[in-house]
């Protein structure tokens, strides 16, 4: 089985390639693509591939964008974290939707699915009962607490308590609403998959904000946006002009 992987971090391509041969070795990985742009040239010419696995959000915007531009005429199951995303998905060709972090007896499941359905396309009306109910009584495990390092000592933060993340000189760091920032032991895609996504927002590849830390919102050039927070950040906060609209929604939401 040939397969394509539409995913914009590597440490979350390779552990679904893992997972993928760990349960079918006779899987083959085609190709992995981290962009829409790469999505959209890779998909405008021919392909092999049977099946593709595709990322909502990608670092240059929303994997839904891709379909604008060319059409692709194989079943996708989507991977994301994103479960707000999943009727749109569903419009798209997607035979089934996985939510991050990925287990791998759902994904055994969806493919057993994609097999025993003969690479049928589209979704029929069951599937999409069966999709609403998962994601109405899918727990959300998103974490509430993480324990920073302070000397030789571990404190609580609350989540609840932290305006935004960010990444400085490779470091990832917490910085609260009471103006306190914490290094903690983890990739800036961990601690994203591990938020609330109706509370935080991926806005770049540096930073991940809440959406009340949010101060102001600044048109930039070539249509990208300046964000400003609170509390304030020496960085500048940049929204690329892929992701502007879909990040003014959320705020918005």
């Amino acid at each position: 089985m040939k397969v394509i992987i539409v995913e914009d971090e590597l440490a979350a391509s390779d552990n679904l390639a893992y997972l993928l041969t760990k349960i079918d070795p006779n899987i083959e990985i085609v190709k992995v693509l981290d962009t829409v742009k790469a999505a959209v040239d890779f998909f405008s010419n021919p392909y092999e591939g049977i099946l593709v696995f595709m990322d909502i959000h990608l670092a240059d915007g929303i994997s839904f964008e891709i379909f604008d531009q060319v059409t692709i005429n194989i079943p996708i199951i989507f991977t994301t974290a994103y479960d707000q995303y999943a009727l749109k998905a569903f419009k798209v060709n997607s035979i089934d939707y996985l939510l991050k972090p990925i287990d791998q007896e759902e994904l055994s499941d969806a493919l057993q699915r994609f097999k025993t359905q003969n690479q049928k396309q589209g979704i029929d009306e069951m599937q999409m009962q069966s999709l609403l109910h998962l994601i109405q009584t899918k727990p959300n495990n998103y974490k509430q607490t993480f324990l920073v390092g302070m000397g030789e000592q571990l404190i609580p933060v609350k989540t609840a308590d932290i305006a935004y993340f960010f990444i400085d000189t490779g470091v990832v760091k917490a910085v609260t609403v009471q103006e306190r920032s914490y290094v903690l032991d983890a990739k800036l895609e961990e601690v994203e998959e591990a938020l609330d996504p109706s509370l935080f927002y991926r806005a770049n590849r540096q930073f991940i904000l809440r959406r009340e830390a949010i101060v102001t919102i600044k048109l930039h050039f070539n249509s990208k946006l300046l964000v400003e927070v609170h509390p304030p950040c020496s960085e500048r906060i940049i929204v690329s002009k892929a992701k502007a609209s879909d990040f003014k929604s959320w705020v918005g939401r």
